[in-house]
């Protein structure tokens, strides 16, 4: 048996799950036709067949995770080196039982006060973790990948997006030094025809231009933030599920129109899983519009290296004191701006609410 394993999607990704098979044993493929569909941090993708073949196994099921390198698919025919296709299983077997008596159990492992900490924070068994610092020592990066292991099968246990989604909160509550701040915004003289969404990408491009210290990334490693000049908008998609958070670029070069016609098109094609992974990634600030559903004011979770997120909730009619001192029911926007206190102050972040409220006001 010839046996193809599950090959390197990219984006270092370590693992996917199947989603749905187009082939089954005893079947023909050619070469380059779609054989499995799988399911990544990032998105669905298709694997083709590396060559001409007749299927002989399936070595995982829908739902089940494999990680790259496992076996995936097992064709008829002698074992041979073609890449991405690994030798027989039966030997590899026999060469890991070996290594495997050779080994010696760990019963210590090294590691910082912080590195335990960080540990303790994720629920990760230090004696668990495969250490790489020096001298067997286990990082910080070592926990952090210990913590996006594949969690224990069961009926409960979440999976593809939505364990992705549990990862990396986890792992942004246990690093950000989060605070949040919020503020109303009176946006009575709208019209009925005002796109919300794409007037808020707007008026987060005006604050972004007063207070530039909010759209920005920080390194907690080194301790370094860096200023973006281009505003990469993050959008949170709320999915059945789970969470995704794809990526407007270069959104201050925009219009109000072109933000309303972009911003839509994004969102579907998230609905729609049809994003491709570089567009899920790297935003420079985030936009979390939970109103339409539900809530006024929330704590959003930034997600590194981003500094800061700005949360939208539900536009209702409300009491309130006009400039010539009377009572009126004006319609109010309620604004949430969470931030990472690690790489902002409170007074950067007060200066970019009031220019976010500001422009929405005007």
């Amino acid at each position: 048996m010839r046996v193809f394993a599950l090959p390197d999607l990219g984006e270092g990704l370590q693992e996917a799950e199947i989603v749905e098979w187009h082939v089954k044993p005893g079947e023909a493929v050619d070469a380059d036709k779609p054989m499995v569909s799988v399911e990544t941090d990032k998105a669905i993708v298709e694997v083709p067949a590396p060559f001409s073949g007749t299927i002989e196994k399936l070595f995982a099921n829908p739902g089940d995770k494999v990680h790259v390198g496992a076996p995936l698919i097992g064709f008829e025919g002698a074992a041979a080196d073609t890449g991405t296709v690994v030798g027989d299983l039966e030997a590899k077997a026999k060469k890991s039982a070996a290594v495997a008596k050779t080994s010696t159990p760990i019963t210590e492992v090294k590691a910082t006060p912080a590195v335990r900490a960080l540990a303790r924070s994720l629920n990760v068994d230090l004696s668990t973790v495969n250490a790489t610092g020096p001298g067997g020592a286990a990082t910080t990066e070592d926990v952090k990948r210990a913590a996006r292991g594949p969690a224990p099968s069961s009926s409960n246990t979440q999976k593809g997006l939505r364990a992705t989604m549990a990862r990396n909160m986890a792992l942004a509550h246990a690093e950000v030094a989060a605070v949040t701040v919020m503020d109303d915004a009176d946006v009575d003289h709208w019209s009925k025809e005002t796109p919300l969404l794409a007037r808020v990408a707007r008026a987060v491009m005006a604050a972004c231009k007063a207070e530039p210290g909010l759209n920005a990334w920080y390194d907690g490693k080194s301790d370094v933030r860096t200023l973006r000049e281009e505003v990469d908008l993050g959008i949170a998609v709320d999915l059945d599920e789970g969470l995704l958070v794809p990526v407007l670029r270069d959104a201050h070069k925009l219009s109000l129109e072109q933000l309303k016609a972009q911003l839509e098109s994004l969102v579907e094609k998230a609905r729609k899983r049809e994003l491709p992974p570089d567009q899920l990634k790297g935003a420079t600030i985030t936009i979390s519009n939970y109103g339409p559903i539900g809530g006024r004011y929330a704590s959003p979770v930034v997600v590194p290296p981003t500094v800061a997120i700005i949360g939208v909730g539900r536009l209702q009619r409300q009491p309130v004191v006009t400039k010539a001192g009377e009572i009126a029911a004006h319609r109010v926007l309620p604004l949430s701006l969470t931030f990472d206190h690690r790489a902002a102050t409170g007074g950067e972040a007060a200066r970019f609410l009031n220019a976010l409220k500001a422009d929405l006001e005007a």
